[in-house]
């Protein structure tokens, strides 16, 4: 039995060996074929063998092989080409009418085996494997909108990653936080599915399934496609995305705005955090300082307690309570809020008053539970009088009367303070205000005299001249006085007498009225505003002179020296024999010859005739009526 098996053994091989010796058609062992790699809408070329062996190919005939089966595409006779009917008909040509086919416009469906024959009809032929390349779409990406819930037994889809257009099939890798991730038994799950388009090219969708914990709520996943082409391998990748992620809370806690500490007018915002997602519902409660109770607080639409303005009462204990919907479980959190109140100031006295050269004391109190400081100002200067709860003010004047503020701040609450503002009278005569001291009028005019006066108690003001009075008060201290009057002579030579008395004195000023020559006299009126102010204490003051006065005094003495000069200068020439006088007003001069029939300068006075009276003789000789002080001088002789 065993020698007739190893018998059939040895004649089935001679019988191989027989029929390989033999030349038996598709028997023999065929080479690998050449590779041929080239991008979709290019041209393949594709040769007939190598170049070294190509020799005189002037019989050629190419064939298409699908499923082991060859398919005539393209024939060469003679050096001339013919493609043969079918899907190559219009695609195929000869390269430089070389032994060279060109396959113009690849598509995927051209990647088969090409095989050329020629000369021999046994002859095994050349082939040629076509590799096709594409490379794929941007990949687009799309998360999981819906989230992912914590604690899930199965892995959920977090991101769909879709690659378009691409061949052949690349290949998806999943990233999260710039790591790949691996597939892991019920833990990581990667879906990949592939779609054959009419063109022949794929379309990859892959789908990333995961348990996701809480640390992934800000993680960012992505994708990327490995693909190749003939000169190389390459990568795409998606752009990066986050998918919602739900976990329960563990904690809750109460969050003030603004942080630090906290004075009354602030507008202050409570809310309650926690670290679930979505939050718990959310209640915040105030401990009642009576019952010790807890009691909830009105909230805003979102949650949050606004104390505006925060008042010292809002002080207390807070409480955040946060439910989960999901489980009824509640977790709790307390926090004190503390409020600094803005003291409150007390002055004393209330309505201080002082006598002029006396003294005065003020103090300035406050309640509050934290340290304050004190400090002392005047409200007209803002000056810096006193650092401390007390002022005392000696020697005491005029000036020292008016507003004083006493600002108590507390020193670890910035912007914390109060104020109160009180009032120092001091008593004594009044004090004056001289509105007008001289003033030029007309006659028969009616005018409004005003007199000012201050003092404490606030004085009252008379006049010593009839008219119609008004009298306005200008503060606690101070009272406007308005007459209107007629100018008369009578008025003219007494003046008008404004007197302000109280209790402690009494103070006077005295109008001078000058009657003005140069405007004509009719009944008109004239009003006379204030304009400076003076305090003085004296009954009446000497007036000064007007400056205009002593403007036409100083042009008077002027013109007299002038006028004296020129006397002097003419009796010079008078006693050198150089001006005869006569009463004509012309004299000659004798001149050389060559100076005759010049020019006759004439000499005019412009003084008025009774100014030239001056310089008339002493013997009292009068001009003519005629004679206008002319003189002329005649240069011709």
């Amino acid at each position: 039995m065993g020698l007739s098996r190893l018998l059939c053994a040895f004649l089935l091989a001679a019988c191989c060996c027989c029929r390989r010796a033999a030349g038996v058609p598709g028997e023999a062992e065929q080479p690998e074929p050449e590779l041929v790699e080239v991008e979709v809408g290019s041209t393949a070329l594709l040769q007939c063998g190598p170049s070294r062996a190509q020799g005189n190919l002037s019989h050629v005939e190419w064939f298409a092989v699908h499923k082991e089966k060859p398919t005539l595409v393209f024939s060469v006779h003679q050096g001339r080409g013919q493609s043969a009917p079918g899907e190559y008909q219009h695609r195929l040509s000869l390269q430089d009418q070389g032994p060279t086919l060109a396959l113009a416009h690849v598509t995927p469906h051209d990647e088969r085996i090409f095989l050329c024959r020629g000369g021999h009809p046994r002859s095994q032929g050349h082939r040629i494997q076509l590799r096709v390349y594409k490379a794929p779409e941007e990949p687009s990406i799309q998360a999981n909108t819906v989230g992912i819930s914590v604690g899930r037994s199965e892995p959920e889809e977090v991101a769909t990653c879709v690659g378009r257009n691409g061949y052949p099939l690349p290949q998806v890798v999943w990233y999260k936080n710039g790591r790949p991730l691996k597939e892991q038994k019920d833990r990581v799950l990667v879906q990949s599915s592939q779609t054959v388009e009419s063109s022949g090219l794929y379309t990859l969708r892959s789908v990333l399934k995961a348990q996701l914990l809480k640390e992934d709520k800000d993680s960012r996943f992505y994708c990327e496609l490995n693909y190749r082409l003939p000169s190389g391998s390459y990568m795409k990748e998606s752009s990066k995305v986050t998918v919602p992620v739900f976990y329960p809370a563990e904690k809750v806690w109460l969050e003030v705005q603004p942080e630090g500490v906290l004075k009354e007018g602030d507008r202050v915002q409570i809310r309650c955090v926690a670290d679930g997602n979505p939050p718990p519902h959310f209640s915040i409660n105030k401990q009642n300082s009576s019952t010790m109770d807890m009691e909830e607080e009105p909230t805003d639409d979102d949650g949050v307690l606004v104390l505006e303005p925060a008042r010292k009462e809002h002080s207390g204990w807070y409480e955040c309570v946060g439910l989960d919907l999901d489980t009824m479980t509640s977790l709790s959190d307390r926090q004190e809020l503390l409020v600094h109140g803005v003291p409150d100031v007390r002055v004393r006295p209330e309505s201080p008053e002082g006598r002029e050269g006396g003294s005065l004391n003020l103090t300035c109190e406050a309640e509050s539970d934290d340290a304050l400081e004190f400090q002392w100002l005047r409200e007209k200067t803002g000056e810096v009088l006193e650092e401390g709860p007390e002022l005392r003010l000696h020697h005491l004047n005029r000036e020292a009367g008016g507003g004083y503020l006493c600002v108590v701040s507390v020193p670890h609450v910035p912007g914390l303070n109060s104020t109160r503002l009180v009032h120092v009278a001091v008593s004594g005569p009044p004090w004056v205000a001289l509105k007008e001291t001289r003033m030029r009028v007309r006659e028969n005019a009616v005018l409004n005299l005003s007199c000012e006066a201050s003092g404490h108690p606030r004085p009252t003001i008379s006049w010593n001249v009839g008219g119609q009075a008004s009298e306005q008060a200008q503060g606690a201290q101070s009272v406007l006085s308005v007459l209107t009057v007629l100018v008369t002579p009578e008025l003219l030579q007494t003046g008008a007498e404004c007197v302000a008395s109280n209790p402690l004195g009494r103070n006077t000023t005295t109008i001078v009225l000058e009657l003005d020559s140069n405007r004509t006299t009719g009944l008109t009126a004239f009003t006379v505003s204030p304009h400076t102010r003076t305090n003085h204490t004296s009954a009446e003051k000497k007036l000064p002179e007007p400056q205009s006065k002593g403007v036409v005094i100083a042009a008077v003495t002027v013109c007299l020296l002038l006028l004296a000069l020129l006397g002097a200068v003419l009796y010079f020439l008078y006693k050198k024999g150089r001006l005869p006088c006569g009463r004509s007003g012309k004299q000659e001069i004798t001149l050389p010859p060559s100076r005759k029939s010049e020019f006759v300068v004439e000499v005019k006075s412009d003084k008025l005739p009774e100014e030239l009276g001056l310089l008339q003789g002493s013997n009292g000789d009068q001009r003519a009526p005629g004679d206008q002080g002319e003189k002329y001088i005649d240069l011709r002789h």
